[in-house]
């Protein structure tokens, strides 16, 4: 009988902090987003990616804090100096192919191909660098604020003169 008890009042906790869990974890939207493909709106940039690159922010703002969702169209020969991330980063490839290698030099031999479907994590502070041999989509989400911090500064887009 004892078990029993216990049992259930453990199981109760168990729901209360489940429960307690998903409101702290909510966005505080109160709408929801669905959307096609043909509905997102594409955009030169972002200025921390050379000339060429589009992008799409999908959900929430990867410069705050928050979750943030959004796609990055790639030219063919696009490349991704070494770079790291202050937040987690996480990539799937919707189309096309995306070419990620590790480390603080771009090696393209070195380098795994990311077939549609494919996915990648990329821990706080990992060096890691892209590049592309076909147009390509990639989705990235994670949580913010987010950006990006080149390994050589002298490969930042944002700094070279205009």
């Amino acid at each position: 009988m004892k078990t029993r008890i216990l049992f259930s009042a453990l199981l109760i906790v168990a729901v209360l902090f489940g429960v307690q869990s998903f409101v702290l974890h909510d966005h505080g939207d109160s709408e929801h987003i669905m959307i096609n493909p043909e509905e997102m709106e594409w955009r030169d940039g972002p200025a921390s990616l050379e000339e060429g690159a589009q992008f799409t922010l999908i959900e929430g703002d990867w410069t705050q804090e928050g979750p943030f969702t959004a796609r990055l169209k790639l030219p063919a020969g696009f490349r991704i100096a070494p770079h790291t991330h202050p937040a987690i980063e996480h990539v799937t490839v919707i189309k096309g192919s995306f070419h990620m290698g590790t480390g603080t030099t771009f090696n393209k031999d070195k380098a795994m191909k990311l077939k549609v479907g494919g996915f990648a994590v990329m821990p706080i502070d990992y060096a890691h660098y892209a590049f592309t041999t076909e147009e390509t989509i990639i989705q990235l989400h994670g949580i913010g604020p987010w950006g990006i911090n080149y390994v050589n500064e002298e490969d930042d887009p944002r700094l070279a003169e205009k």
